[in-house]
């Protein structure tokens, strides 16, 4: 699909998962290696112990596919060479910094005077500018300041972040989103590049589900607690937490660990009958605990109506019952009882699951399987990623190519979109959270997105907390206002012949139809992608669930809770001590939006080359793979299941999570290196360490980290904070609502939104994640009001008249 773009990769470790998921929609892909090669090549473990050198894990995951020049830019030679392929380049990525690449006369500046057609990307740890850009950072102190790691873990022991680090792959994907909106841009309006500043603080900041938006809109706060996590009202002024009860995602059972979907309200409460309805057949309750009112469970809960004791009894019932079955019973259950239960798998489990193997996930190179195709795609599937290149393998062959020019689409009049996607119709058939963070996006950066749901079977997210001052209405979720952000809102009955009517001409109207239902649940409606290339045959559809649209997992429906159980991500986060407390919340659903986004756009742009849609067909499961490589890899390197390690890193110490003076107060400390460890010590005043090495910091290091909370239990979380970055130290406080609120750097980066609302006057939602310097995101509104905007829908879209809207209020086709 992009085979006509080039893409100059000047990454470090950090960021080759955006230069690899590009090469995997067709891009040719330039890894311009440093003298002596990447980091990454450097970076252990490796899966051929006598050949370190191309055999490293982090290396393999992200390089396949692209070609590699070995440049020393300190000789003149070599940064000419450089500049000649910038300036035929459409898209450059890059993790060093404006700053340091200024030096070098490589910044934005510097190449868009040279080819004013370069999509220039910038992945870093807060952003390009800002008081926390020049920060001193690591993958745990990003995480720190992500709202993330305060909902995860047990409530006993400190913060956790995933065993496998993950900060930098959130930016990374997000990367080639962007990008793409960037390009479109430039292909369909002025031609002209511009420069995509990608944060990984604010990228990660997605995995924490809209719950850092408790702080500004008066909700009860959340927070870590074994599996799962605890929520309650707004701390008291002495730090006391108001009624605080635990909601479990993770439960063990006869053979290991299943996911638990044990909530309540509209949209979930049929799935916990039934669940209750098999524990109740079976024995481990009484017919007064099935039979509660499920769908007002949790009012009751925050209102004292229900005793916290009798909600822990009803917990008791269930894991009683699930320690009487295998995963494989539980699992089953999924499917013939409806009840919303997901494995826990190993890594090894994932690697051997069916579904994947049958859906033709695996790439196998050198006998090694790694996670291939982000989506299916119908009209252009993206073939198989090569080896990757030996160091400077292709450097004689570019250096002797004929000068290149970026590839430009013809425009009979360039001028500058005031946002990108202006042109872009969107028809939002999405559900919950994976999907509408998609359109989100899409919709920030000019996309005009109908949304339909039913005021009889409304949206989930609708009942899903934050909510606005605790108020509990459907349109009053501030989850569901920051996920639907831009976006019109329209009620449809979708059973009914005329409300598929209006379906079809929203089709006729749109450009992508984009759909997160259970599997055939569209075809079942008449709206299959051959039913709607029938009215629109260029129409591009996308369907995404959590394990795709075949294979004998495709009919599992559920939430991202479930798809990140199968997927791996719950196994390898926790304490390797006690049972596995996953990572908080739907992991996957905060994973899949952005290979969705991708996905599309590209999907768009094949269209604008060869005037042909297409179908795409993405599981959140197996498109989160791509962030799970590494460990993948390491299973099939040990011949065994990756472990996981706390806070622990496989390298490097200290390197944990450590508690301050406070309440629930922590700081993250990571030593990435002797020189910091040397500054560590002078800080903590044992000169008398500062020699060790990095395998001794390692091997002594919970000896180190008695030390280490010593210091940090005598001041608070922002004054250790402080002293360790006046240090150019890696360090940051574990930061929850409040204090991810207050954090100055995401305010000089406008992240925080007061929007329009329907009903509320104004409200606040996330702003965005990555940043476009010529044609900027612009958030008006928050989602929409249960059929805000039919009336407007209707007549402004469609072109229907009065008569025709008001028979359609009449004949309850509007619900």
């Amino acid at each position: 699909m992009l085979d006509h773009y080039r893409v100059l990769d000047l990454t470090d470790v950090r960021g080759q998962l955006a230069g690899h998921l590009l090469a995997s929609l067709g891009a040719e892909v330039i890894l311009v290696e440093p003298a002596g090669g990447s980091d990454a090549r450097k970076a252990g473990p490796f899966m051929v112990e006598n050949e370190p050198a191309d055999s490293g894990i982090h290396w393999l995951s992200y390089n396949r596919g692209k070609r590699s020049v070995e440049l020393d830019l300190g000789e003149d030679a070599d940064r000419e060479v450089l500049l000649r392929l910038a300036a035929g380049a459409d898209v450059l990525i890059e993790t060093d910094g404006q700053q340091t690449l200024a030096a070098r006369g490589l910044a934005y500046a510097d190449l868009a005077a040279l080819n004013p057609a370069l999509v220039y990307v910038s992945i870093s740890p807060f952003g390009s500018d800002g008081p926390k850009a020049d920060w001193a950072t690591s993958d745990l102190v990003i995480a720190a300041a992500s709202g993330q790691m305060a909902m995860t873990g047990d409530d006993d022991r400190a913060p956790l972040r995933m065993s496998l680090p993950q900060a930098w792959y959130h930016p990374c994907v997000e990367a080639v989103g962007a990008a793409l909106i960037a390009l479109h841009e430039r292909q369909n309006h002025s031609g002209l590049g511009q420069h995509v500043d990608c944060s990984a603080q604010t990228s990660m900041l997605q995995a924490s589900q809209s719950w850092m938006l408790c702080e500004p809109v008066g909700s009860s706060h959340g927070s870590r607690v074994s599996g799962g996590m605890k929520v309650g009202p707004i701390p008291a002024p002495d730090g006391r937490k108001l009624g605080p009860f635990h909601i479990q995602l993770t439960w063990p059972c006869k053979d290991g660990h299943v996911s638990v979907t044990f909530l309540f309200g509209v949209a979930i409460a049929q799935f916990t009958q039934n669940l209750m309805n098999w524990v109740c057949e079976e024995g481990f309750c009484d017919e007064a605990t099935r039979d509660k009112d499920w769908v007002n469970y949790a009012v009751s809960l925050f209102t004292g109506q229900e005793p916290h004791e009798e909600y822990k009894r009803v917990k008791q019932c269930l894991a009683d019952f699930f320690n009487t079955k295998t995963k494989a019973e539980l699992f089953d259950a999924s499917f013939k009882r409806r009840v919303l239960i997901a494995p826990v798998t190993t890594t090894q489990e994932v690697l051997d699951l069916d579904q994947f193997e049958q859906r033709g996930v695996w790439e196998v190179v050198d006998g090694v399987r790694y996670p291939g195709r982000m989506a299916i795609f119908g009209a252009s599937p993206a073939p198989p990623l090569t080896r990757t290149p030996r160091l400077g393998e292709h450097t004689a062959a570019i250096r002797a190519q004929e000068p290149r020019l970026p590839a430009l689409a013809p425009l009979v009049a360039p001028k500058s979109a005031r946002q990108p996607l202006e042109d872009v119709k969107i028809l939002d058939l999405m559900w919950v959270m994976a999907g509408p963070a998609a359109t989100r996006v899409l919709a920030d950066y000019g996309a005009q997105v109908v949304r339909i749901e039913s005021d009889t079977h409304m949206d989930g997210a609708r009942t899903l907390q934050p909510y606005v001052n605790n108020s509990n209405h459907p349109d009053e979720s501030a989850l569901f206002h920051n996920l639907n952000a831009n976006k019109l809102g329209m009620t449809l009955d979708l059973s009914n012949v005329a409300g598929r009517d209006i379906v079809l001409d929203l089709v006729r109207w749109a450009d992508v139809v984009m759909e997160s239902f259970a599997h055939g649940r569209m075809k079942q409606w008449g709206l299959s992608y051959d039913d709607l290339r029938a009215v629109n045959p260029n129409i591009i559809m996308a369907s995404t669930c959590l394990m795709g649209q075949s294979g004998p997992l495709s009919p599992l429906a559920g939430f991202g809770t479930m798809a990140a159980a199968i997927s791996g991500f719950f196994n390898i986060t926790g304490w390797p001590d006690r049972s596995p407390s996953g990572p908080f919340g739907a992991y996957t659903d905060y994973i899949s939006p952005r290979f969705l986004v991708a996905a599309v756009m590209a999907a768009l742009e094949h269209r604008r080359r060869t005037g042909q849609g297409q179908y795409i067909d993405m599981s959140q499961a197996e498109a989160s793979l791509h962030q799970l490589t590494p460990a993948l890899l390491e299973t099939q390197r040990v011949g065994q299941s990756y472990q996981r390690r706390g806070n622990d890193d496989e390298r490097f110490a200290p390197h944990g999570v450590f508690r301050c003076e406070g309440t629930d107060s922590w700081v993250a400390v990571a030593i990435t290196s002797d020189e910091e460890w040397r500054a560590f010590c002078e800080l903590l005043g044992r000169e008398d360490l500062a020699a060790l090495a990095e395998q001794e910091r390692w091997e002594r290091r919970r000896e180190l980290g008695e030390i280490v909370t010593d210091w940090t239990m005598s001041r608070g979380a922002d004054d250790a904070m402080s002293e360790l970055q006046r240090s150019r130290i890696p360090g940051h406080r574990v930061q929850n609502t409040k204090e991810c609120f207050e954090d100055p750097q995401l305010h000089h980066r406008d992240y925080w939104k007061q929007v329009e609302h329907g009903s509320l006057g104004t409200t606040w939602v996330e702003g965005t994640r990555f940043r476009l310097s010529r044609t900027p995101a612009d958030i008006r509104r928050a989602g929409p009001t249960l059929g805000e905007h039919n009336w407007q829908v209707l007549s402004e879209i469609l072109g229907y008249d009065d008569d025709r809207i008001a028979d359609l209020v009449a004949e309850g086709v509007l619900g």
